[in-house]
């Protein structure tokens, strides 16, 4: 690739159900220039995320659909190639949002340095965006006390792992749950969960009512589906659910299958008094950053959180890391490796 060349990932057309390879095209174009009082940035590592998926779509949540030639979305950890701004340097790093392209320009308000970093692709996991909406969702919402059950969908992804981690500090039992054995076994031994779920088992169900007998006080909903049909059942009066998302029907398409769910969410919701609050990042980064960082920045320094990285390697790969993701493949934080 030329050193004069810019590549960017679109969205060429909008998903029907998962999104397939064909919905992304690859361009390529000039490296922009930058002007005065703005800074050429370098995208060193990309974030993957489940959200992207419903900016695919032509419908607004939270945020606009994305447009059918835009740049595809996402956090970045990028590099000041050309500085005209005072406030950086040539050769710094810094926490951006270039989506899905290697150059991009900015006039600094939405960029962080991130100084002398030993680690800087934690500024889109465990320090970034996922550690955030851990730490927000579990202690503002979900309150877990100790001797509680807390039990955490994804348990292995960039979001559920924290999660689990940070109950666990405020002397929760935690269950995990998580697609096969060899994330089960990463759960329970390298993060010190309690136990771990492997949501494939036929008798899911059975074994999650096992491993939580006295019901379940927060459950920390990031998937739907299967999953929260088998919880359901065992919240206890009281309970809290932070709903961060549902990944589980990211890519439906028209009416979902399956019985009406809703008459018994809501005699249990009513029934139980449960608590269940969904919840954006985006809305509580004024309020609530500072001491995330504070936090987490010593919990990962003293290493009672940690967190696992799936790095992919190329952003001709986004697409396919993306696609992966939604279907459960990655294995820790799923980041793109742009640039050395």
């Amino acid at each position: 690739m030329s050193p004069h060349t810019n590549r960017r990932i679109v969205l060429a057309t909008r998903p029907q159900g998962a999104p397939v390879p064909a919905d992304f095209r690859l361009e390529q174009g000039a490296v922009p220039v930058p002007g005065d009082g703005q800074v050429l940035l370098r995208t060193v590592y990309l974030s993957l995320d489940p959200y992207m998926r419903s900016r695919m779509d032509d419908k607004t949540t939270y945020a606009p659909p994305l447009p059918l030639g835009g740049v595809m979305p996402g956090g970045t950890v990028s590099r000041v190639e050309v500085s005209r701004h005072p406030g950086f340097r040539e050769g710094e790093l810094v926490l951006s949002s270039n989506g899905w392209q290697d150059y991009a320009l900015s006039d600094g308000a939405d960029l962080t340095p991130l100084g002398a970093s030993s680690h800087p692709s934690y500024a889109l996991s465990v320090l970034g965006m996922p550690g955030f909406t851990a730490y927000h969702g579990l202690l503002n919402i979900g309150q877990p006390r100790a001797g509680e059950t807390v039990v955490v969908a994804a348990a292995s992804g960039a979001v559920g792992a924290v999660v689990g981690q940070i109950a666990r500090l405020k002397g929760a039992r935690v269950v995990g749950i998580a697609g096969g054995a060899d994330k089960c076994t990463y759960v329970t031994g390298e993060l010190g969960f309690d136990a771990c779920l492997d949501r494939n088992d036929p008798q899911f169900a059975q074994l999650l009512a096992a491993a939580c007998p006295d019901g379940i006080d927060v459950y920390f909903e990031n998937v739907g589906g299967a999953v929260f049909d088998a919880v359901l059942p065992l919240l206890n009066e009281h309970a809290r659910v932070p709903v961060c998302g549902f990944i589980a029907h990211y890519n439906e398409h028209g009416a979902a299958a399956g019985p009406d769910r809703l008459p018994g969410l809501m005699a249990t919701l009513l029934n139980k008094r449960v608590r269940m609050q969904g919840f954006i990042i985006l809305d509580h980064y004024a309020a609530g950053y500072a001491a995330f960082l504070r936090d987490m920045g010593a919990w990962v320094a003293s290493g009672q959180v940690k967190q696992r990285e799936d790095i992919i390697d190329g952003l001709e790969n986004a697409s396919a890391g993306l696609i992966g993701l939604l279907q459960g493949q990655n294995f820790g934080k799923a980041i793109v490796r742009v640039a050395d």
